[in-house]
């Protein structure tokens, strides 16, 4: 069994490549090509969690799961809140194959997704970027939009003003325009055409007010069904995208909070990423629309990730 740790996976799984990836995978669950299941996640002591995400990749392919701790005190440490492994099982014996570091793969496919989802819903002249969140999905979804739009601005806001001033210093190369810190959430997405809220908070930090007309949203931060990252009348103007339609329905407190509140309609949510890559349903049908990717994260993409790792390795891709 081969492993791969977090050094090796952040250099050879480069962010170009893995958004083609993506592309490919979430257009593959979409035509049944795949099998994805909810996760399952056991509360730890201290408010801590433990979470299994099993994915399979098809017939005669391969399976697989990520399995991941969830430490939000881990910040005060200097220690990343997420960390665990993405296991790969060939799908012939089910004998375990690969083993890669968790916490890189679910760093870059998360921006990877976010950029398939931003190509498809952001208006094609979009070039203003918004990051709610300094942190290392901060860094990958900067990467990421750049990827996939012509950036000429980019604003970060992070609840520890000095996060967002040192990601300003330190990614305004590798962004290729101007950085600007800002002090509150709604200076940094007052004029955005791109807005990715990437923070651990259980309550809103976007509001629908602060919204321009057209703008793309990519909701990542939140992933249970407590907790939210926009108010429930942002979501209620968006026309609202998931990952998997399964997912949204069972985890996402950015979808069921304001669908218990009746601000929204269960048919609110129009469909998944990959519905969109099949041409199965219609993304943004104006300039003036407002979109919404509610990133929830799928098992298959960290299985896919790491069978491109596995056999990258064995100089067969």
């Amino acid at each position: 069994m081969e492993q791969m740790d977090k050094r090796q996976v952040l250099r050879r799984l480069s962010m170009a490549g893995c958004i083609g990836l993506m592309r490919t995978v979430l257009q593959d669950d979409a035509e049944g090509k795949t099998r994805q299941y909810l996760r399952t996640v056991t509360p730890l002591p201290g408010n801590n969690l433990l979470g299994f995400m099993p994915a399979y990749l098809g017939t005669g392919d391969y399976f697989g799961a990520k399995v991941i701790t969830v430490f939000p005190g881990n910040h005060q440490a200097g220690l990343p809140s997420h960390q665990g492994s993405v296991l790969l099982f060939d799908a012939e014996h089910g004998a375990l194959r690969f083993m890669a570091d968790g916490d890189a793969i679910t760093q870059i496919r998360t921006g990877a997704v976010s950029a398939v989802a931003t190509d498809l819903l952001a208006r094609p002249d979009a070039k203003r970027l918004a990051l709610l969140g300094a942190g290392a999905q901060g860094r990958s979804h900067l990467e990421a939009m750049a990827l996939v739009r012509r950036l000429t601005e980019v604003t970060v806001w992070d609840v520890c003003p000095e996060n967002a001033r040192r990601f300003a210093a330190e990614m305004a190369e590798k962004a290729g325009c101007p950085i600007r810190a800002c002090s509150c959430a709604e200076e940094a997405v007052r004029d955005a055409d791109i807005i990715c809220t990437l923070t651990p908070s259980p309550t809103p930090v976007l509001e629908s007010s602060w919204v321009k007309p057209g703008a793309h949203i990519n909701a990542v931060g939140a992933c249970s069904a407590t907790a939210r990252e926009l108010s429930s009348d942002l979501v209620a103007r968006c026309l609202l995208y998931g990952d998997s339609i399964e997912s949204v329905e069972k985890e996402s407190g950015d979808y069921l909070i304001p669908l218990s509140e009746g601000v929204i309609q269960k048919g609110h949510l129009r469909g998944t990423i990959g519905q969109l890559l099949c041409g199965e349903i219609t993304g943004r049908t104006s300039a003036q629309d407002v979109t919404l990717f509610d990133a929830l994260g799928l098992a298959i993409e960290d299985v896919a990730c790491a069978k491109y790792l596995y056999l990258a390795g064995k100089g067969e891709n």
